[in-house]
């Protein structure tokens, strides 16, 4: 089965380091303002969706919601991830306009 192109961006993104993963450091990140774009998993819980939500629209940060957490994981070669926090400006350009 063929992965979606942003996958394989996102992979890409990982190898290269520009990605933060883990709900309290993607947090700890936007409040640096050193994330241009969070990606949350369509499964996370209603509390976390919530504060992460809060958290970019206070900070003025795009955040994305996409895919579960096994396929958040997998794009990024790890186990399960809930929240994904892109550093890289150009990483998170062109996944805005893929998805």
């Amino acid at each position: 089965m063929k992965q979606p192109q942003w996958f394989s961006l996102l992979g890409l993104a990982a190898r290269a380091r520009k990605l933060v993963t883990g709900e309290e450091l993607v947090i700890k990140s936007i409040r640096k303002k050193d994330v241009s774009l969070v990606i949350v998993a369509n499964d996370a819980s209603d509390a976390t969706k919530k504060k992460l939500q809060d958290k970019c629209n206070f900070y003025n940060v795009t955040l994305i919601f996409a895919a579960d957490r096994d396929q958040l994981g997998s794009a990024i070669g790890k186990h399960e991830r809930v929240v994904v926090g892109v550093i890289d400006e150009g990483f998170a350009q062109k996944l805005l306009s893929i998805l």
